[in-house]
């Protein structure tokens, strides 16, 4: 066949080029007048066509984000309809002309329970070559994700797969899927943007072009971005005042300015004028967000990464009514110990956080870091300033008070993961020039910091299940590989010359019931000691459904340690603390000398031992256990030169007068 003439070639193609160019003209014009029609069917209260706001969440957050949303759609004259997912009928998908989606995302990337069968039913119907590709083909649709980049694959998977489904169906997509990262801390100021873009693309005000809103290559928000303020204030305090999983944390920080930037001049189009803004550079691990959240729990923010908290053993202690637990099995002074982190972060969010998520999520090190000098001396600052505060305080005693102005004692596993600050070993040399001790805790992610560790006071690792089942189950990982960092955690452990222990805590129902799974972690770790504590009960949340049936009694607690130390042959019951539902296990072969126990320390043979810079072990430092802190005594591990104080209850006594 003879060769096509070169002319004949360039026709061809300038055929197919103008075919093309007149294909996408056409499709946008289509597009225009649908989103022009569609903007007047939406506007005024009596629209016959309304479009619909959905939020998919459990801690109320998005609920947040949709009713601001809502509220400024009214405002601007389009009628929409706020819907909670949960009571929403997907088969009527069909007949709606507009929806926009907030949405966080749950575990595994999955969407949150009160959206779970409106998933379902979008990805059943999107495989079902029954339903066919244009049965939303009426619907327009946009969607809003708040996640954590942290939790890598699975970062705002639930927003990408909706979009993905509708679009599958015959959706379109007004603008494309707009991810909010809680770890940049600009979730906010993102979702202020989106919602203005939405509104205006509504208004046909975008359609002389593309989408109106994009992210540059370095994260920058471009184009158009006005600021809006939400006409109702209650709403807006009610979003600044709860606190949320951090998986579903938009809208709760303080608000945020936004300024157009020109769209010709500078690399982004918006400028933060926050003031934790930082467009360039680490950010901070604590957000405005973060930082309200946990300082209404008590804590005292240091910097921009570590906190202290006031212990409630050790306002207890200053009172002469008893220590806690650490008192009873190590000797520690509850008045003079000092509860803090250099890291607020953590690579779990396990079901029993006392903290309830509102500490930031990381697998490694991604923010600003302050000098560990510094952190030390903040945190003393800060923690003799609130044993200050308890003076007057009835009940207080005046020597105890003197002696809490100097901690002896640093307890590093407030929230959070210390062993992730990088300069974690000069922070604990800091400690320890100060004479001051370390029991440190890890959650058994970061193995190699384990072993690049200094030797501190004595070294946690918490065993929070024995199988990879149940320990994804409970501590809800951000690692793939949790269960080979957990082991290699143990491994690493092992090899520690100073104290070493277990920390488990028993949850009913979750995690009791593997004595012998249990074992073969013993064997892998081979601690010094097993602290056995019955989980502590605060309150059912969004994150965490446990109730008070799964709070162990102390009898229960008694009796897994006592299966588990004779099922071991190498650990015997040591000592208890009634009052903390808590039980110590211990080498009896290390730390039962003429048949007492050895678990308490001699803090100053300790830091002589520091000092010398010569290698030492556990036993070089152990001093002799008090009889009321030894299992099965009288007292229950209450210090008997403390005085034992419990509170009227007289409901009793109220309920005969009336």
């Amino acid at each position: 066949m003879a060769s096509t003439p070169l002319s004949a070639r360039f026709a061809l193609l300038a055929f197919f080029s103008l075919s093309s160019l007149f294909f996408i003209y056409k499709s946008r014009r289509a597009r225009h007048l649908r989103l022009a029609s569609l903007a007047a069917s939406l506007r005024g209260d009596e629209a016959a066509r309304r479009g619909k706001v959905f939020f998919a969440s459990q801690t109320g957050t998005s609920e947040a984000l949709a009713r601001r949303l809502h509220g400024f759609l009214q405002s601007e004259g389009l009628a929409f309809d706020l819907v909670d997912a949960r009571n929403y009928e997907p088969e009527d998908l069909q007949k709606e002309s507009v929806v926009l989606l907030v949405t966080s995302t749950w575990e595994d990337g999955r969407p949150p329970p009160n959206a779970e069968f409106l998933a379902r039913w979008l990805s059943e119907s999107a495989d079902d070559f029954r339903v066919g590709s244009m049965l939303l083909s009426r619907c327009e649709f946009a969607v809003f994700g708040v996640g954590s980049r942290s939790y890598g694959e699975g970062f705002n998977a639930a927003a990408r797969s909706f979009a993905r489904w509708m679009r599958s169906l015959g959706a379109f997509e007004v603008l494309p899927v707009c991810e909010g990262d809680v770890d940049a801390g600009d979730v906010d100021e993102i979702f202020r943007a989106w919602s203005r873009n939405v509104v205006q693309l509504l208004q046909g005000e975008f359609l002389a072009g593309g989408p109106p809103f994009s992210k540059s290559e370095d994260g920058a928000l471009e184009g158009s971005v006005e600021e809006y303020e939400s006409e109702d204030e209650d709403e807006d305090e009610m979003v600044e005042s709860e606190v949320v999983d951090l998986e579903d944390i938009a809208g709760k920080a303080p608000p945020v300015k936004l300024s157009v930037g020109s769209r010709n001049g500078g690399s982004n189009g918006v400028k933060k004028t926050a003031a934790n803004g930082n467009m360039n550079g680490m950010k901070e691990m604590v957000s405005p967000v973060i930082r309200t959240n946990l300082e209404k729990q008590g804590y005292k923010i240091i910097g921009s990464h570590s906190g202290v908290k006031l212990c409630r053993w050790t306002k207890s202690q200053l009172r002469g009514r008893g220590g806690c637990y650490k008192h009873s099995f190590y000797g520690i002074e509850s008045h003079r110990c000092m509860e803090a982190t250099p890291s607020l972060a953590c690579a779990n969010k396990c079901v029993f956080c006392w903290r309830h998520h509102t500490n930031p999520v990381g697998k490694s090190w991604q923010w600003k870091m302050d000098e560990p000098l510094e952190i030390v001396a903040a945190a003393l600052d800060q923690h003799t300033k609130m044993i200050k505060q308890m003076k007057g305080v009835p009940g207080v005693k005046e020597e105890k008070l003197l002696e809490g102005l100097s901690p002896k004692h640093c307890a590093l596993s407030l929230v959070g993961e210390p062993i992730m600050y990088p300069e974690i070993n000069s922070l604990v040399d800091e400690l320890h020039r100060r004479q001051i001790s370390t029991f440190l805790v890890t959650n058994a992610q970061f193995p190699e910091k384990i072993r690049t560790l200094r030797p501190i006071t004595q070294l946690y690792v918490s065993v929070d299940a024995a199988t990879r089942e149940s320990l994804k189950a409970i501590d809800r990982p951000l690692f793939g590989d949790f269960w080979e960092r957990f082991i290699e955690s143990l491994k690493a452990l092992r090899e520690k010359e100073q104290r070493t222990v277990y920390r488990l805590t028993l949850v009913k129902g979750w995690n009791v019931e593997d004595i012998d799974a249990y074992l073969n972690l013993l064997d892998i770790g081979e601690p010094d000691f097993i602290e056995i504590k019955g989980v502590t009960y605060c309150g059912s949340t969004a994150t965490s459904k446990l109730t008070m049936e799964n709070v162990p009694w102390h009898s229960d607690v008694k009796a897994f340690s006592e299966a588990l130390a004779q099922k071991s042959g190498v650990y015997e019951v040591a000592c208890e603390h009634v009052h903390s539902c808590c039980v110590l296990l211990a080498k009896s072969d290390k730390f039962k000398v003429n048949e007492q126990w050895h678990t308490w320390i001699d803090y100053e043979k300790f830091q002589d031992l520091v000092a010398s810079g010569q290698s030492f072990r556990s036993t070089d430092y152990m001093a002799p256990t008090p009889s009321w802190a030894v299992y099965g005594a009288e007292e229950g591990g209450f210090d008997p030169h403390q005085r034992r104080f419990k509170k009227e209850r007289r409901h009793g006594a109220a309920a005969l007068s009336r």
